[in-house]
């Protein structure tokens, strides 16, 4: 089907590929980062930017590039912390590759793979942060980063409960938590925990002040453990929250909570061994949360059981 706000109908073009003049279809462009905008012979060049972040000198680099290449000279910050150039000609896409590989940086893809993961800043630098979600982000671009699928396949990091990188809406989403600990001896009663706690999982006492807790209510969040000026409330364990199937999009769902503090160290199994579920069970054309609706839950679930066991149950969403 050819769009009609496309200025050109064509849908092959000739591109220059390892120096030799091919002829090669907008989709398969499309599948390796080069996209087509509505003007004719112009595409967006989608460049790979693992959990949103660019060295400084690079990103310099890559506006010099930029400014060469774009006939707007402008870039566009995607929903997925990739960063675009704009109004490329396909005819420069030998040379402007070529001077992206000289810099070190790599241009990302689309269509049914695994696409380059997303992330929050995690707990390098931000006060809410729980996981390494930088750190993980870049694990899963260098061992899955265009795993062939049957659909896309988005993975995204978030270092705490506010869930910035939305991993409600993603194919496999991890969620940084912590579980809290608390020391009797070391409480004062000050009940400032209480007061910092939003899930009304931490009561104060009416007479001595001092924390009742109840845990089905505490979504791990951690904010217990950084308000308490006497550091009677501790990290018991650090962890991820994982969550399957989830896709936004004119067809939007929401994720299934399937796990909950699962290691660092089983992150990679997780995905390895959900890749594999998808493998066996998927279909060509359908999204892994689409399978789920198909396959049920308990499939996956019974198949992971291996990898989530070093978790816990879950006993509701968070």
């Amino acid at each position: 089907m050819v769009d009609k706000f496309i200025e050109d109908k064509v849908t092959r073009v000739a591109v220059k590929k390892d120096g030799q003049e091919v002829k090669v279809d907008f989709n398969d462009l499309k599948s390796g980062g080069f996209i087509k905008q509505r003007q004719k012979d112009q595409f967006t060049v989608r460049l790979r930017c693992p959990g949103g972040r660019i060295d400084t000198k690079k990103l310099i680099e890559i506006s010099k590039i930029a400014d060469k290449y774009s006939k707007k000279s402008v870039v566009h910050l995607s929903f997925r912390q990739s960063l675009e150039i704009l109004y490329v000609d396909y005819k420069d896409f030998d040379n402007m590759v070529r001077d992206l590989e000289k810099i070190g940086q790599k241009v990302a893809s689309c269509g049914p793979r695994v696409r380059v993961p997303t992330a929050c800043g995690g707990c390098e630098y931000n006060p809410n942060g729980l996981t390494d979600t930088q750190k993980m982000a870049k694990m899963v671009d260098e061992k899955y980063f265009g795993t062939p699928c049957y659909h896309k396949f988005k993975i995204s990091f978030s270092g705490c409960p506010i869930d910035c990188a939305r991993t409600k809406e993603m194919d496999l989403g991890f969620q940084g938590v912590v579980e809290p600990k608390w020391d009797e001896d070391t409480c004062t009663g000050c009940t400032i925990c209480s007061k910092a706690c939003k899930e009304d999982a931490i009561k104060s006492h009416p007479e001595t002040g001092k924390p009742i807790y109840d845990p089905l209510k505490c979504i791990w969040c951690g904010d217990c453990i950084r308000a308490c000026p006497t550091e009677s409330w501790q990290a018991k364990r650090y962890g991820h929250f994982v969550r399957i199937g989830g896709r936004h999009g004119r067809h939007p769902r929401e994720a299934n909570d399937v796990a909950n503090f699962i290691p660092d160290e089983k992150v990679s199994e997780a995905i390895e061994k959900t890749l594999e579920w998808y493998k066996i069970n998927g279909k060509r054309g359908e999204r892994i949360g689409k399978t789920i609706d198909r396959i049920g839950l308990d499939s996956y679930m019974k198949f992971m059981e291996p990898v989530f066991r070093s978790g816990e149950p879950l006993g509701r969403k968070v």
